[in-house]
């Protein structure tokens, strides 16, 4: 193990990354741990010139940023043959470590980890850079709860030097969005996919496209929908299911166009947890995750895929269809958004009645009312947020006796 790289003592090693070594290295200037990513440059000269244009473009890419939900990056350099990039070390483990102990987390913590993520996400996509490589292993995940992503080294930035041409595939096939599966141009559609990948499997303990090779999963990837996350976990919620079917959507214009609507439903659904569940729920690790986002949140309206390829596969038409969309949209999104998409799926808005079947009189309503509802209500409910938390509840409670009733 080398003990040098610039003025960085290192102090061991951390693992392998995919372009080389991670180590654990001390700052002498400011006494300050760090960890160093390392990539041998002892390569042909064309091959070595492509990945130390890359690897820098991941520093340059990185150090732009300056987000909770992403590692900061402190410098980058160079000894001999070995580039390197020298960044926050973070006291946790990989999430992919993380899920391999614990298995199945408690819902309410995953929507928390995934959230965090779309936030960090939405950061990096406003700053014109797609991360290209969302997955468990890119994800860090701090005792106290807090996620970070690291690893933007094949990210795509709008004023990069090294740019990945259309056509040429990258990423981890298992979480790879369908436009990345055929080499198109991706955008920040493209992570949110992968995040929907991740929060797919983080519900349910498996992946949403599997396959015995690459092939078979790219082909999964483009063709299949798989069963929605509370057929195989009964703690996931309804809306749940829908927001995961809106992330997974393969076309692009139904899938969450930004990743700060994907972390602002997710808040709204976590939001609507029943608090006794989670609380009887002990983490395996000491990993015990809490809520590190309090920005203030906006439900949006959800698209899905349409409802004949589901029904075509045998699957349930509650998850990534139209029907279950304008079920979601009528009970959370604006008058004006419910309306118009009802024009582009072309179908009725579902009326109150509909809505209420089951003979449950609720009427989801914004603003004042939820303010009323709240004040009127237990004192944990004196808030209008509390408002909200208490409408979501029924309105969730609805859903299901509609579901029991029409599927």
């Amino acid at each position: 193990m080398i003990s040098q790289l610039g003025r960085y003592q290192v102090i061991s090693e951390l693992g392998q990354g995919a372009m080389g070594v991670v180590y654990k290295a001390k700052d002498p200037l400011i006494d300050r741990e760090v960890a160093i990513k390392t990539i041998n440059l002892s390569l042909a000269q064309e091959e070595r010139e492509e990945y130390e244009a890359r690897f820098y473009q991941e520093a340059k890419a990185a150090g732009r940023l300056s987000h909770p939900n992403i590692v900061t990056i402190y410098d980058v350099g160079r000894t001999d043959d070995i580039a390197y990039i020298a960044m926050e070390y973070l006291h946790g483990r990989e999430l992919r470590d993380v899920l391999n102990d614990n298995k199945l987390l408690p819902v309410g913590q995953v929507i928390d980890i995934i959230a965090q993520v779309a936030l960090g996400l939405s950061y990096a996509h406003e700053h014109g850079i797609v991360h290209r490589d969302i997955k468990p292993s890119n994800v860090m995940v701090i005792r106290d709860g807090h996620a970070k992503i690291t690893d933007f080294g094949i990210a795509r930035m709008a004023s990069a030097a090294v740019r990945t041409q259309t056509g040429m595939v990258l990423g981890s096939p298992k979480y790879m969005s369908p436009e990345q599966v055929m080499g198109k141009q991706t955008d920040q559609r493209s992570d949110i996919f992968s995040l929907g990948v991740m929060l797919y499997e983080m519900l349910t303990g498996q992946a949403p496209f599997m396959g015995e090779n690459v092939n078979a999963i790219m082909y999964q990837t483009l063709n299949a929908t798989p069963i929605s996350p509370s057929t195989v976990n009964g703690n996931v919620p309804e809306m749940l299911n829908f927001i995961v079917a809106k992330a997974l959507a393969k076309s692009l214009d139904s899938r969450y166009q930004n990743a700060r609507d994907f972390a602002n439903d997710l808040r709204a659904c976590r939001d609507a947890l029943p608090r006794v569940n989670e609380s009887t729920i002990q983490p395996h690790s000491s990993f015990e995750v809490k809520s590190n986002l309090d920005e203030s949140i906006t439900l949006s309206g959800a698209a899905g895929e349409d409802s004949s390829q589901v029904s075509a596969l045998g699957l349930s038409t509650s998850f990534d269809s139209m029907e279950a969309t304008m079920r979601l949209a009528a009970m959370t999104a604006s008058e004006d958004d419910v309306e118009e998409l009802s024009k582009t799926f072309r179908m009725a808005r579902p009326s109150l009645d509909e809505i209420n079947q089951a003979g449950v009189n609720v009427r989801v309503q914004a603003g004042a009312k939820a303010s009323h509802l709240s004040r009127t209500n237990s004192p944990h409910h004196r808030t209008t947020r509390g408002g909200y938390f208490l409408i979501a509840i029924l309105a969730l409670v609805v859903i299901g006796l509609v579901s029991t009733i029409i599927f």
